[in-house]
């Protein structure tokens, strides 16, 4: 099979080398981005006089031909051709004939493909964008249902203080703000473009960069074009945002995990996000999230992937490049899915308040109010602390909890305490009075829940 780039070489290559090095059969999902961008390069073409009106009109028929063919996946791509731009190239020239081979003109597979990829980018990450915001609001909806639901909270996975948990959830909903920011921020640098860089120092043919640049939607073009060629800071930047992503889904999926356990018991997962067993008849496995926080390493391999491919490439374009692609096509993937899998999950799942409450009635997670209280009454800080300590370890050796203590316990300890020490113990009133900005109090959480609904508007 004659190449089209074959005209210096004597020899060709067997088959099986021309199978390894031909990326036909993952960059066909570039299909769509190829076409438009040649779509814009042809046009820019006729309207600088490089080539005539009717080739111009000629080859855009025949791209727009192949365009509803690939929209109804009907093109045939073969590892002959190597890659998605050689492919589309052969079926343009037997669709039009030899005038198809004039699309090429002042332009080169490697601003090609980076093109292609921008404009790839740019639609997913909007798309991931999205998915986000539909994750939140189903946050914000769990959140407002729960605002005075109590849970223990944990630091070390060990019960710390009583808080809410709507306030719990919102945590989730400010990560993934963050994430958001992050992504929205990153499309400054994927809505660049570098076609018309040729395959690294540009063109001495006529063209005009601006004007693809702008029918291809994007906002400005690469500047250097050695740097446009060679540039895939976009796609790590993209994989390392995913990767903080998937950790808070894993963190997230963590919790879940160990929420849904026996041992814990706060939650039920709907069948829907749930598996059995093929052993055991009775396991309901939260198989989901535990999928998702498994997949958060192979986004993080992705990630490191490319930094490892690209930190000992000399300028400008290189073949290690052609390995830029899957582990973006794959992190695209994994992201989305996980997200809409999450959003779902949460959406459907089955809160046991009764149990939480419970929880958080049968520990010492209200010591701190105790500490507090004495603090308030003048005692230093750090004797109030001993105080509660030995309390508590009292409490451990009779086998009994703060709010089964009689007064007189409690006076026996500091002669500061009241009566009102049993109000002041009790979780809900722990948690309604930690009002400080930010903190788990009842009023706190639903201004932070009207405050995240006002942001999600602003974001429209």
């Amino acid at each position: 099979m004659k190449k089209l780039w074959g005209g210096r070489f004597t020899k060709t290559a067997e088959e099986w080398i021309d199978s390894f090095g031909a990326s036909i059969s993952f960059d066909q999902e570039l299909v769509m981005e190829d076409i438009e961008g040649s779509l814009a390069h042809v046009q820019m073409l006729g309207s600088c006089g490089i080539l005539t009106k009717e080739e111009e009109s000629v080859i855009k028929e025949g791209l727009s031909s192949l365009k509803v063919k690939a929209e109804k996946g009907e093109l045939p791509f073969s590892v002959d051709y190597e890659d998605i731009h050689l492919n589309l190239e052969k079926l343009l020239i037997d669709e039009i004939g030899p005038v198809g081979g004039k699309l090429h003109t002042a332009r080169s597979r490697n601003d090609q493909v980076a093109t292609d990829m921008h404009l790839y980018l740019r639609h997913q990450v909007e798309e991931i964008i999205v998915t986000i915001e539909e994750f939140q609001k189903t946050l914000i909806d769990v959140a407002e249902k729960h605002v005075e639901t109590i849970v223990p909270g944990y630091t070390h996975l060990q019960r710390a203080q009583p808080i809410s948990l709507g306030h719990h959830f919102m945590a989730y909903f400010w990560m993934l703000e963050r994430d958001k920011e992050r992504f929205t921020d990153s499309l400054k640098r994927i809505n660049l473009s570098p076609l018309g860089a040729g395959a690294l120092a540009g063109t001495t043919f006529p063209i005009d960069r601006h004007m693809t640049a702008e029918l291809l939607g994007f906002e400005g073009i690469y500047e250097n074009s050695l740097d446009a060629v060679s540039d895939r800071d976009f796609i790590a930047e993209f994989l390392n945002h995913s990767s903080i992503l998937m950790m808070h889904l894993s963190r997230f999926s963590e919790e879940i995990i160990l929420w849904s356990s026996q041992e814990y018991r706060f939650i039920e997962l709907d069948d829907t996000f749930s598996t059995g067993s093929s052993i055991m008849p009775q396991k309901k496995n939260p198989d989901m999230a535990e999928l998702i926080r498994g997949k958060t390493g192979r986004v993080y391999g992705n990630a490191i992937g490319l930094m490892t491919l690209l930190k000992g490439l000399p300028l400008a374009y290189n073949k290690d490049m052609q390995e830029d692609k899957e582990g973006m096509f794959d992190t695209v993937i994994t992201v989305k899915g996980s997200l809409k899998i999450f959003n779902g999950m949460i959406a459907t799942m089955k809160v046991n308040s009764s149990v939480m409450k419970e929880a958080v009635y049968q520990d010492f997670s209200n010591a701190t109010e105790l500490a507090d209280y004495l603090a308030a009454k003048g005692i230093p800080f750090r004797e109030a602390h001993e105080i509660v300590g030995k309390l508590v370890l009292s409490c451990i050796q009779q086998g009994c909890y703060l709010l089964d203590l009689p007064l007189e316990t409690l006076k026996d300890a500091s002669s500061l305490i009241e009566e009102d020490i049993y109000d002041a113990l009790k979780p809900e009133e722990a948690v309604r009075r930690r009002n400080s900005a930010g903190g788990t109090g009842f009023k706190q959480v639903s201004s932070a829940i009207e405050k995240a609904r006002a942001l999600l508007s602003l974001d429209k």
